[in-house]
């Protein structure tokens, strides 16, 4: 596999080695010791598995205690991954980066903990796979306004499809003021 280091810091976009035949194609989705060969040695505990429409957007989420590192891959269809960096001592807290995930490339963005992470769905349908270090813990359950005019996202599309959590959520400067 290849591991290209993004611009915010502990973030990796992975390109996996797909093996390809006229019967179709095999990956490798996840092997421990290669990924810790490539810095993301991480204890995965649960794996999510989500299922939106074109023109949703999923935002921005994160665990406040212990936090979650999160390995995303889009196993049908394609979405646009987001990450935020809210690391209050990071030289880029406040700032996101966004990558293309989907079916064909079987590409997938690692995302540690100190960020908060969203995506939206560019395709008619997408199936999004997603390992977490830490089990989801409804009272440490965060979120930030997808819309944030502080973050200033440039979202791909420009009249979401959202939950009333994600339409509500709490403006970054709220979080951390």
């Amino acid at each position: 596999m290849k591991t290209i280091a993004l611009r915010l810091e502990g973030l990796k976009h992975i390109l996996p080695c797909v093996f390809s035949d006229e019967r179709g194609f095999f990956l490798e989705s996840y092997q421990q010791p290669l990924y810790a060969s490539h810095g993301i040695d991480i204890q995965f505990v649960q794996d999510n598995l989500s299922f939106s429409k074109m023109g949703t957007i999923r935002a921005l989420h994160f665990q406040s205690h212990p936090g979650q590192a999160k390995l995303i891959s889009c196993i049908q269809g394609q979405i646009w991954d987001v990450a935020v960096d809210i690391r209050p001592s990071s030289a880029t807290f406040g700032q996101w980066e966004a990558v293309e995930l989907d079916d064909q490339k079987h590409n997938q963005l690692f995302i540690p903990i100190g960020f908060a992470h969203g995506y939206c769905v560019l395709s008619k349908t997408a199936k999004v796979l997603y390992k977490v270090s830490a089990i989801y813990d409804p009272n440490n359950e965060r979120s930030i306004r997808w819309n944030d005019p502080d973050i200033h996202i440039d979202w791909p599309i420009k009249a979401p499809c959202l939950s009333q959590r994600d339409q509500t959520s709490p403006f970054f400067k709220e979080m951390f003021p």
